[in-house]
């Protein structure tokens, strides 16, 4: 099959030493899927954006050169209908070492449960990356949402995830209740006849890193082999690593004062809405990540302002952390926020740091100006909604 996929002739391509330090061009090429739904009216915008803070930047000097690569339904119309995913794609995003993507929404009755998921384990992106951040003028349910300022990193490829389950009444789930009846579970909990199950893998690989606390996340009172293992090998790492010292009990310290704690899940749930200023970095498992980085999401104004990134040591992709939304798409009206600060993330990431303030400056002055999308405007009296290309026009004015 011959290539979809057309490469810049000006780019050049990303590498990366032994260190995995990046070495990036001046008009490096960066992959990018559209997404589906209203993948189709963030995106433009996103490049929109980035292109004119990049000018602003640098003028002329520095320039992204963007290249489509292709997942879900806009690759089926390319490759196939059940090629959500191509080969060609997965290849991209390896060797270009940096991509963007929109949301993609989750193939019905296909061979794959996520494409979002199939990405990340395909590329082993162990790392979701998502920086919550609080931008004066978006409505919020807290009176003080200001007070929160984290930044979640969470394991990407394992937990529940990993989709190890069998339906109810399977030959698998007879065969799975036989080994664990041998091992002697029928003695803690029973297995009715319509009992589904799952599996949750959890491993030492997936953990690691940096500002003044680091809380590790968890259900290790109760899944005490999986859970309490994260927690168990995440202070395992700051004492061998990194020479943290025991200053109470649960809570240790390193030689720069960074304090280590962690906290159960449930309760680490009302505390970011109680205490959220004690807390700066998060560290947790896949399904408490996904629920707490929502969370607070909501606590700052909602996903559509929320940038997230999957990362592994040697890949990178940025992305839109909301769905697809398929009733607006095509309307101009979705809020292209996330997509944007996912590429000021990504900005950031490059070294690229000029760029990346210029660009979160307009964020701010564009907001407190009240010049915002409908999802906002229409919780702020006497704000007039911009379409997503006007909202993308005010953050260039704004610059």
């Amino acid at each position: 099959m011959s290539s979809k996929i057309k490469i810049p002739n000006n780019g050049e391509e990303i590498s990366m030493d032994s260190n995995f330090k990046l070495d990036i061009p001046n008009h490096p090429i960066i992959p990018f899927i559209i997404g589906d739904g209203i993948g189709v009216d963030i995106t433009p915008s996103m490049h929109a954006v980035i292109d004119n803070t990049l000018k602003k930047a640098y003028g002329e000097t520095k320039k992204i050169e963007w290249m489509e690569v292709y997942a879900g339904e806009r690759a089926t119309e390319l490759y196939g209908k059940d090629t959500w995913l191509p080969d060609e794609t997965l290849n991209a995003l390896k060797k270009y070492i940096l991509s963007i993507k929109g949301p993609l929404a989750t193939p019905i009755g296909g061979g794959i449960r996520s494409l979002n998921v199939a990405l990340r384990q395909k590329l082993d992106l162990f790392v979701c990356l998502r920086p919550i951040n609080y931008f004066k003028g978006v409505p919020s349910p807290l009176k003080n949402p200001e007070k929160t300022n984290m930044v979640i990193f969470r394991e990407n490829t394992e937990d529940i995830y990993a989709g190890i389950e069998w339906e109810a009444k399977s030959d698998e789930v007879a065969q799975l209740i036989t080994k664990l009846n041998e091992l002697g579970v029928k003695d803690e909990i029973r297995f009715p006849d319509s009992c589904a199950l799952g599996i949750k893998p959890v491993s030492k690989e997936g953990i690691d890193n940096n500002k003044r606390n680091v809380t590790l996340v968890h259900k290790g009172n109760i899944m005490k082999y999986t859970e309490g293992g994260f927690k168990k090998w995440g202070y395992e790492l700051a004492k061998e690593e990194f020479g943290a010292k025991e200053i109470t009990p649960g809570e240790y310290q390193l030689s720069n004062g960074l304090i280590i704690k962690d906290c159960i899940a449930d309760a680490f749930l009302q505390e970011i809405l109680i205490r959220p200023e004690e807390y700066d970095v998060v560290a947790t498992l896949n399904l408490n990540g996904d629920y707490i980085s929502d969370a607070l999401a909501a606590q700052v104004g909602g996903i559509g302002i929320s940038p997230g990134a999957n990362l592994s040591d040697s890949t990178a992709i940025f992305e839109a952390t909301h769905g697809t939304a398929p009733k607006i798409a095509g309307q101009s009206i979705a809020n292209p926020s996330s997509l944007i600060l996912s590429a000021q993330m990504m900005l950031e990431h490059m070294g690229w740091f000029e760029a990346a303030n210029i660009l979160k400056a307009s964020f701010h002055k564009t907001l407190e100006k009240r010049q915002m999308t409908a999802d906002f405007a229409s919780q702020i009296k006497d704000c007039k909604a911009l379409s997503t290309k006007e909202f993308a026009i005010a953050l260039i004015a704004n610059m």
